[in-house]
């Protein structure tokens, strides 16, 4: 079993006075978010991506997902924490398993059915995607470079997992992520998607927020 360590990152002040003229304010935003994925990288860099065996152990005991959902994965790049341990066990299940097809931009991301041992193509952005058929995913397991316990979470700047979820109202999302990632507070606007929860090494965060 794990307990649940406190390792909260450090937290920049990123957040633009709200008497900001609007244009001001979204480009202190970017900025803030700019600066943040930074320290958010160099942070996660020093995590170890098989720590992912024991996120998926603690999934599967706290936070399943309904029999039968079909499930949206992704396959881990660079020192995302690796939740493939997580998705052959969600297969082994029964559950219909698929991988992120990554679109042109403006777009939501599209989800292929993933077999264990599947050949996969190198999509946009490093990630990797089966040839075969897509699928509606009812659970969505979401990567992040930060996260806070209302839900919110940084990316990596290209708005295709908000464009999803925005896309898919009433589907689960659930962020996948070190302890080390999470935030007092991560800068977020308008457009941002919130988390259901968020699962790590050591927990399962039900967020106090949840979806927008």
């Amino acid at each position: 079993m794990h307990t649940p360590t406190a390792r909260v990152a450090p937290h920049l002040t990123l957040f633009a006075p709200s008497f900001m003229p609007d244009a001001d304010q979204a480009a202190a935003l970017i900025e803030a978010k700019r600066a943040a994925r930074r320290q958010a990288q160099d942070a996660r860099a020093a995590c170890d991506p098989a720590m992912g065996a024991a996120l998926a152990e603690i999934v599967l005991r706290d936070a399943p997902p309904p029999a039968g959902a079909a499930i949206a994965g992704f396959w881990p790049i660079g020192s995302e924490i690796d939740i493939r341990p997580l998705l052959l066990a969600l297969h082994a299940r029964g559950h219909p398993v698929s991988l992120p097809v990554t679109p042109p931009r403006g777009q939501p991301l599209r989800f292929r059915l993933w077999q264990p041992g599947a050949a996969l193509r190198q999509e946009g952005f490093g990630t990797f995607a089966p040839e075969a058929a897509e699928i509606a995913p009812d659970w969505l397991l979401v990567p992040l470079l930060a996260f806070d316990r209302a839900g919110n979470r940084l990316g990596y700047g290209g708005g295709y997992y908000d464009r999803t979820l925005a896309a898919l109202p009433g589907r689960f999302a659930l962020g996948c992520g070190y302890a080390a990632q999470e935030w007092p507070a991560v800068p977020v606007g308008a457009h941002d998607m919130r988390l259901d929860a968020v699962a790590t090494e050591d927990e399962v965060i039900r967020c106090a927020e949840g979806r927008r």
